[in-house]
Order: C-alpha cells, then sequence, then structure tokens
C-alpha cells in the first residue's frame, strides 16, 4: 500500500510507532446525541454535504501522505529554552488490519520517526491534523525505544483541523508525575497545556474547544420565548448551587442574568460522547423521547376519548401485558429509534408494550404491602433518607415566625398500641423508631404547588423495627397549609395503618402521598443534586489544575466519563423549564429551585457512606463490627452492601495515594493539587467555600477520604439511586410522581365514591394516564446500562493507562476484591432469614452487584455518572 511522501524519506535512526484513530464518519452518532434540539440534529444532517466534499479533499491530501502529522518531544533532553527538545515532523504511513486488539470502528497507522540517540527517551508528541474533518485520537504505541522498550500514549480525545487551535495539541505518555517530579524538560508542557484547558473566561465557547470553565445555573429558563419559562438564577445568589460548565452563550433579551439557549450546548470537546456506546444512542433516544415519542403517546391517548384515564390497577397492568394503542402512522415515525421499535407488538398492531418491572414480576400485589412500603425505605431506589427517631414528637427546623408551629401531631397514643408493649420512650432508647420525614422541604413551597392542579402535603412517616428485623409503619402525618396564612403554621392530620372497609383504601392513599414526596426528593435531591450535579464541578476543576499526567486525575478521570455531557442533555429536556422533571413530578416550576434549598445543608464530608448512616442515626461506630459501625437496623440492604463496596474502593484509593505520595508533606507540596482543592471549594461550590468541614488538603488521609467520597457519589451512590428507576417505579402504582386531589374527607362525595370504587379514587389521585406514561418513558431509558459501559474496576486502556507497576497492581485487586463482594452480596440474598433483601414482592436487593450486563438489569456500578 502507497504510505506517502514520507515513505521515500532515507530512513536513519527510526522509531517504529502505531496510531489508533476512529474517523468521524464511524462516530456520526455523535451529531444526534450532542445536547440538541431538533433543529440542531436537521443542521448536522446539513452539515454532512459539507463533511462528503471535505472527504473528498481529505482523500487528497491523505494520498499526498500530509493528513496527519506528527513529533515526539523528549523527556530527558531539552533545547536552549529548558524544554524537551522537539523531533522531526512525520506522518501516517499505512493502514494496518493484523492487530487483534482493535476495537469497533478503530483504524491503525504505522508511523516511523526520525529519533537521534542523542534525543532521549520521549515522554510527549505533537500532532496536526491538515484535513477538514476531525478524528478521534485514541493511542500511540513507540515500539523498542532505546533504553525504554514500549512506550504508550493513552490519548482519547478529538482532533480537528490544526487552523482551529490556538496552540499545538500535546498528548504525554502515560507514566504518572506530581509536579515536583516532573523531568525538567517536560515542566513546560505540562503548564501550558493546563493554562490551555483553563482558557481566559471570555466569549461564547465553540464546538472545537477543549476549554474547562465555570457558570451558574441560569440556562434552565426561556424568558423571551414565554415570561412562565423564566425561572431564578441557582448559584452565586440567594439560591445556592453547585457550578456547571459555562458556555458563554449571550444573556437573554428580558433577563441579562439568564443566559439564551440554543439549539445545542457546549461541552469541552473530549467530554462529549467520542465512543462507540449504546449510551451514545440511549442519550439519542432519550432526546427522542421527549421531541417525539411522548408527543405520540399524548397523540393516542387523545384519541381514546372514553379512556383518558387509567379506570382501575388491570389498565395500568395493561400497559405490560397489553399496550397503548398508537395513531396509525406512529410507527414510521418511531421506527428509526431501535429502542422503541423493540417495544412494538410483531403481530402487525399498532401496539407500544412496556417491559414488566420488576416489582411485579412474581407478585402484582404485594407492593400494596405495609412491609414492602417500608423496606423500599432500605432496599429501593431512595434508600438513604430513612432517620432513626432520636425526639418525640418529632420537631421542625423552619422558622416559627414564617411558618408558626410545625411540631409534629403525631401522639404516643397514635403508636404505642403497635409497640409490642414498649412505650415510646423506650423504642426509641432500644433505636427501634424512624422516620422518614418529608416536611421541613415541602411546607415553605406547599401553598404555591397547591395553587396549581397538584394537590400535597407535607408528610412523617414513624416506622418500627420489628423482632423480625422488619419495618413496619405505624402512622402517617400528612399536612397542608393553613387558610388563614402560614404563619399559622399547618393543618395536620394522622392516619393509621388499616386493614378493612374504607379505611383500607384511606391508609393506602396516605402512603402514596408519602411516597410521591419521595419520588420528588429522590428524582431532584438524591439522584440529580447529590450525584449530577455536585460532581460537575469535580470535573471541571479536575482538568482545569490536575495535568492528565498527575496521578490524581489519572485515579478519578474513570469516574467523570460522560458526566458533563449528559447533564448538559439534562438541562436541555429534564430539568429545563416545563421539561420532562416539571411536567410529571410533584415540585414542578418550583424542582430546581427547591433542590437549591436542600443545597444550602449539603456537606461533602457527609456524603460518605459511613459518615452519611452515623448522621442519620442508623447506625453507630463500633470497632468490633465489620468497617468498623454497627447497623441499627442488621438487615438493611443499602447500607450493608454498600459498606462493602466503600470499604472496598477507599483500600484501593489508599494504595494508591500513598505509592506517590511517601509523607504528608508531599500533599502540601503538591502545587498542583492545592489549586485543584482551592478553586474547587472557592468557585465550583464557591457557595459554599465559608463552611468549616471543608478538609485543608494537608495530609494523605484527607486526600483519601475526599477521592473515595467523589469516586462512591460518582459510581455506586448513582448506581444505587438510578439503576431501580424502572424496576420499582415502572409500575406507577408503586412509586407515583404526582398527587392531584385531597384526601377525601368522612362525608364528603369523593369519600362515598372510595368507598364504591376505591381503586378510581386512588387512580385519581395518583400521577394521570399521560404523565405516566412519560415518566416510564423516560426512567426506561435512564434505568439502562450501555453495551460497552466500564465498572467499577475497569478502566479504558486495559493495563496501559498507567506505567507504574504498583498501581496496576493494586487496581488489579481492586477488581478482584470487588468479585469477591459480588459473590457475597449474592449469598446474602439467598439468606431466608434477611426478609429485607426480597421483601413481599421477592425481588433480590442487587443494585450493588458491580457487573452488569447491557440493558435493563437492576445491577451493576458504572464508574461515573454517564445516564
Amino acid at each position: 500500500m502507497f504510505s506517502g511522501v514520507s515513505g521515500f524519506i532515507k530512513r536513519g535512526q527510526k522509531l517504529k510507532g502505531t496510531v489508533v484513530l476512529m474517523r468521524k464518519n464511524v462516530l456520526d452518532i455523535n451529531a444526534l446525541t450532542s445536547a440538541q434540539s431538533p433543529t440542531g440534529i436537521i443542521g448536522g444532517a446539513l452539515g454532512f454535504v459539507g463533511g462528503v466534499i471535505g472527504s473528498t479533499v481529505d482523500t487528497l491530501t491523505s494520498f499526498l501522505g500530509r493528513s496527519v502529522a506528527l513529533r515526539l518531544i523528549s523527556a530527558t533532553t531539552a533545547d536552549a529554552s529548558g524544554k524537551g527538545k522537539v523531533g522531526k515532523q512525520t506522518f501516517l504511513e499505512g493502514i494496518i488490519t493484523s492487530i487483534a486488539t482493535l476495537g469497533a470502528g478503530q483504524s491503525a497507522f504505522d508511523v516511523h520517526f526520525e529519533w537521534d540517540c542523542d534525543m532521549g527517551i520521549p515522554g510527549a508528541f505533537y500532532i496536526e491534523n491538515f484535513m477538514q474533518v476531525e478524528f478521534f485520537l485514541v493511542s500511540l504505541i513507540l515500539e523498542d525505544v532505546p533504553n525504554q522498550g514500549t512506550i504508550h500514549f493513552v490519548c482519547n480525545s478529538w482532533i480537528y483541523n490544526d487552523k482551529k487551535y490556538k496552540s499545538d495539541r500535546i498528548f504525554f505518555a502515560n507514566k504518572a508525575y506530581l509536579p515536583s517530579e516532573t523531568p525538567g524538560p517536560l515542566v513546560k508542557y505540562r503548564e501550558e497545556e493546563l493554562k490551555t484547558l483553563r482558557g481566559d473566561g471570555t466569549g461564547e465557547r465553540k464546538e472545537h474547544e477543549r476549554i474547562y470553565d465555570y457558570d451558574v445555573y441560569n440556562d434552565l429558563g426561556n424568558p423571551d420565548f414565554n415570561a412562565r419559562l423564566a425561572r431564578p438564577v441557582l448559584g452565586g445568589s440567594t439560591l445556592p448551587y453547585p457550578r456547571r460548565g459555562r458556555t458563554g452563550r449571550k444573556p437573554t433579551k428580558k433577563d441579562p442574568k439568564s443566559e439564551s439557549r440554543s439549539d445545542s450546548v457546549y461541552l469541552p470537546r473530549d467530554e462529549s460522547f467520542g465512543h462507540l456506546k449504546s449510551s451514545d444512542f440511549l442519550v439519542y433516544i432519550l432526546k427522542s423521547a421527549s421531541q417525539n415519542v411522548i408527543p405520540q403517546l399524548q397523540s393516542a391517548l387523545r384519541l381514546q376519548f372514553n379512556q383518558p384515564e387509567f379506570t382501575n390497577f388491570d389498565d395500568v397492568r395493561g400497559l405490560y401485558d397489553g399496550g397503548i394503542k398508537l395513531p396509525t402512522d406512529a410507527l414510521s415515525k418511531l421506527s428509526p429509534i431501535p429502542l422503541f421499535t423493540e417495544l412494538f407488538r410483531t403481530d402487525g398492531e399498532q401496539v407500544l408494550k412496556f417491559p414488566p418491572p420488576k416489582v411485579i414480576q412474581v407478585n402484582q400485589s404485594a407492593w400494596m404491602t405495609d412491609e414492602e412500603f417500608a423496606r423500599e425505605m432500605i432496599a429501593g431506589v431512595n434508600p438513604h433518607i430513612i432517620k432513626r427517631l432520636q425526639e418525640f414528637p418529632p420537631k421542625s427546623k423552619l422558622d416559627s415566625q414564617l411558618y408558626g408551629d410545625n411540631t409534629s401531631t403525631i401522639t404516643r397514643e397514635h403508636l404505642e398500641p403497635n409497640l409490642g408493649g414498649l412505650t415510646v420512650e423506650q423504642a426509641i432508647q432500644n433505636n427501634r423508631l424512624f422516620i422518614l420525614d418529608h416536611h421541613d422541604t415541602l411546607i415553605p413551597y406547599l401553598r404555591r404547588i397547591n395553587a396549581t392542579q397538584t394537590k400535597a402535603y407535607a408528610t412523617r412517616t414513624i416506622i418500627f423495627l420489628q423482632d423480625n428485623g422488619t419495618l413496619k409503619p405505624l402512622a402517617i402525618e400528612l399536612s397542608k397549609p393553613h387558610p388563614a396564612g402560614d404563619n399559622f403554621g399547618p393543618i395536620s392530620n394522622v392516619y393509621l395503618p388499616a386493614n378493612q372497609g374504607v379505611e383500607t383504601f384511606i391508609w393506602l392513599l396516605a402512603k402514596a402521598y408519602v411516597i410521591v414526596n419521595d419520588s420528588c426528593y429522590h428524582q431532584l435531591v438524591s439522584h440529580w443534586l447529590n450525584t449530577h450535579a455536585v460532581v460537575e464541578p469535580f470535573v471541571i476543576a479536575t482538568n482545569r489544575h490536575l495535568s492528565v499526567v498527575h496521578p490524581i486525575h489519572k485515579l478519578l478521570l474513570p469516574h467523570y466519563r460522560d458526566t458533563m455531557n449528559i447533564n448538559a442533555l439534562a438541562r436541555n429536556v429534564l430539568v429545563n423549564a416545563e421539561g420532562i422533571i416539571e411536567s410529571t413530578f410533584l415540585w414542578g416550576r418550583y424542582s430546581l429551585e427547591m433542590s437549591a434549598v436542600v443545597y444550602k445543608d449539603w456537606v461533602f464530608p457527609e456524603q460518605a457512606l459511613p459518615a452519611d448512616l452515623i448522621k442519620r442515626g442508623v447506625a453507630v461506630e463500633d470497632s468490633s463490627s465489620p468497617h468498623g459501625l454497627r447497623l441499627l437496623i442488621e438487615d438493611y440492604p443499602y447500607a450493608a452492601d454498600g459498606l462493602e463496596i466503600w470499604a472496598t474502593i477507599k483500600s484501593w484509593v489508599q494504595e494508591y495515594v500513598f505509592f506517590y505520595y511517601k509523607s504528608d508533606a508531599a500533599i502540601t507540596q503538591d502545587t498542583e493539587l492545592q489549586a485543584f482543592w482551592k478553586e474547587l471549594v472557592q468557585v465550583g461550590h464557591g457557595d459554599k467555600k465559608n463552611e468549616p468541614w471543608w478538609v485543608q488538603m494537608q495530609t494523605r488521609e484527607e486526600l483519601i477520604e475526599s477521592c473515595t467520597t467523589l469516586i462512591w457519589t460518582a459510581s455506586a451512590l448513582h448506581a444505587a439511586v438510578n439503576f431501580g428507576q424502572y424496576p420499582y417505579g415502572g409500575y406507577i402504582l408503586n412509586r407515583p410522581t404526582l398527587s392531584r386531589q385531597f384526601m377525601p374527607e368522612i362525608g364528603s362525595p369523593e369519600y362515598d365514591e372510595l368507598a364504591k370504587n376505591p381503586q378510581k379514587v386512588y387512580l385519581k389521585t395518583i400521577t394521570g394516564k399521560s404523565d405516566a406514561l412519560k415518566d416510564l418513558t423516560i426512567i426506561e431509558v435512564l434505568s439502562r446500562h450501555a453495551s460497552d459501559e466500564l465498572y467499577l474496576g475497569e478502566r479504558d486502556g486495559g493495563e496501559f493507562w498507567t506505567f507504574d507497576k504498583e498501581p496496576l497492581e493494586a487496581f488489579k485487586r481492586f477488581g478482584k476484591r470487588l468479585a469477591e463482594i459480588e459473590k457475597k452480596l449474592i449469598q446474602r440474598n439467598s439468606d431466608e432469614t434477611l426478609r429485607n433483601r426480597y421483601g413481599p414482592v421477592k425481588m433480590p436487593y442487587t443494585l450493588l452487584y458491580p457487573s452488569s450486563e447491557e440493558g435493563l438489569t437492576c445491577r451493576g456500578i458504572p464508574n461515573s455518572i454517564s445516564i
């Protein structure tokens, strides 16, 4: 095969290399999966014409052997300026087809470098792309380097035409260095690359750029389109919030503090999906669901005038058994979307069916039991909210001058008949009483929420730990604002378990109001705020201040994969004004504003699992117990399994940190680490910068704990609150997201209707049919794993992500320990004495199994928040 002009150059001392890349046409799915609106997708299709023309020119350029140029940079020999000597320019040669390790869509090319012995050992290289179309650079491998052997450069980056860049694109070998240990010839290159990534904080960002910078959440609304779409700025105001990635778009005309919206959202180029994975399609599906599928479903419902609502529980189950009839043209409109075409029946009928959620696969009515209601507080999709009751009656932290007396109206008389002979004081002393408290979050907003079509209560639920280890709900308090004003305190009613007559369904409705609140808190706080939003500033600060050769950058990088991309998409179609979340969850237009109020109480060290369990009072320190903690609910699946994962992550991080930092002094002397931490605290989480709980980053233990907490948050915590969404919430009866009418009062027509047709009243109270279909469509996508998902204990680049053998061996041990933990968790699920692991629904707790297959599995811990 003709290898271009470079093949005619007389060879002197040569270093042979292999360049692996993916051409843009292989990754054209990115034109669909970047955070775009439909017009953006059309624009991408039109842009393909230019791409074809560009490809013709590029073919000629490639034939001349001048398409992609590389220059090696010495790590051991400096020029007169002190920078590593730069070798002669060379070009890609013939394509290699015999490499067995090539991934899907990848191509390998030979390259030969002129490299004299006095140039020393290569430690970096420049690359220039003279083609009009960008490509994805996977890696460069140098073979038989004198005194070194093989040198790997793991790149994973988009390379645009050279004219797009103000500074040359540089990549470093896979050797990790603390700043003070960086070879002298590479120091300035390291500093210059970080300066490029930080940018200057001005201008609107362009697609090809790789600049990481911060901004507040001022892009959720669209006041220029309609006044009702205006939303307050989150961050840098009375509403504190983590920072997002800056795009630099122009302000809106009607609100200069808000940023205008556009067809696409800028991401540092390497943060957009650049790999062939199902999540690329999942993001496309997610977008298509909001812009195409959901309107189709709503159209279908409008045609079914006689059934705009679910009429009974069998009607809901029909979503999985029979399906939804669609308009005659729906199939052709949805056919390009793989996930949705899979859901169609194959007998030719226009029917869309959803997969049966796990919660009803064994028993279709067990979700109604009190035991399952309480079990999901410790083994469901939001298992880290329940707290031990430490005072009675429960009190409020709300300002009494503004909101009156919000002390709970639950009394001893409500509880003690079901405490097995204990008094309330004895039950508290014996650690037997717990509370699911969704009161203070709601009360300040409840009057405004209830002024819309939704009708809700602030809730408190008291739970009793029984002798058999299961939990039993004892009382539910429902509170709503006083008609005379908030300062009069709420109007509250207490409901008790019942299993006869109409009171059975009154109790079922009371539980539904609790679950609606829990569903909203889960989606906006547990899932969005406490994983997606709080991690993004870490991604930004890491890329701005920790070089790619910094060991902590290498440690954290897998746990950032795709996070900024999915967050940008969420701001466009999920958490934006009148997006999916505002449309289908109780908090409505106040959703993110309310999450900002919750963020006021966010404490980073308390995101560590052991600290969280202790704070909530569900565990106490005990050196004789595994992991130094004794669970007060012994059979607490999320906590028990989570502690296994937490301890293993921390062990791995400790080995890694101790390898690179030989003393605490090395922490304080690490200029990049100190700059990273300072900016993370003062800017990334700048609204919390004066909090006393931030560590000073002076010791190895502080670094280990901080990195462990971050990795836990991005991997296991996110897995625990994300991948059970459809298995539990896909059955809208089990986890409704809205309540549309108040509790029927005795003597009212609604109460009489409840006595005659309780299922119909229940369904008129919770999420309606149209919104339920929206919920199912979205959470079905969000609960899926990608085909090339990387799970905890796995990394991009195989064994070549670092040159250092000790960290590689430690990482292998980490993976083996995770496999052993998975076997241990499987054994736990086979222990029939641990009733909370299955519950009445016979659904094992698998959300913290480390591994998974592709699809809707209800298990698996991906490295990062990628969906």
